[in-house]
C-alpha cells in the first residue's frame, strides 16, 4: 500500500510538474503532457531503485533514454495518429519524424538530474 501512495505521489508531482514547465517554456500545454510527465517521473524512479549504486550521471542518461522513448510513443499517438499537433521538431537538426530531437534529449538528460533526487525523496 506504501508502494502504491508514493507510485500516486510520483505521478502527480511529474503530470503537474512537467504541465508547469511546459507552460512556463512554451506558453501552453496539452493533457496529454501531464500523462507523458507522470509516466516519466515514475520511470525515473524506477531507473533510480534498478540503479541504486550508479551514479546520479548515468541515472541521468537512462532517463533522457525513457523520457525520448516517452515521448516519441506520445509523438506518434497524438501527432501523428490523432492529428492533435501537439509539437513539431521536423525543423530541429537531428530530428526523426519531426517527434523527438537531440536537443530536447539533451534537455530530458538536464531534467532528469533534478527530476530523479526529487522521486528519491518522495520515495522516502
Amino acid at each position: 500500500m506504501k508502494e502504491l501512495k508514493s507510485a500516486i505521489k510520483i505521478f502527480g508531482v511529474g503530470a503537474v510538474g512537467y504541465s508547469l514547465i511546459e507552460i512556463l517554456w512554451r506558453g501552453n500545454t496539452h493533457w496529454s503532457m501531464s500523462l507523458a510527465g507522470g509516466i516519466s517521473l515514475c520511470g525515473l524512479s524506477r531507473i533510480s531503485k534498478k540503479m541504486r549504486c550508479a551514479s546520479l550521471f548515468k541515472k541521468a542518461l537512462a532517463g533522457c533514454g525513457l523520457i525520448t522513448a516517452v515521448e516519441y510513443v506520445f509523438g506518434l499517438i497524438f501527432n501523428c495518429a490523432l492529428k492533435k499537433n501537439v509539437w513539431d521538431y521536423s525543423h530541429m537538426p537531428f530530428n526523426i519524424g519531426g517527434q523527438v530531437c537531440a536537443l530536447y534529449s539533451f534537455f530530458w538528460f538536464v531534467l532528469s538530474l533534478g527530476a530523479i533526487p526529487l522521486a528519491d525523496r518522495i520515495n522516502r
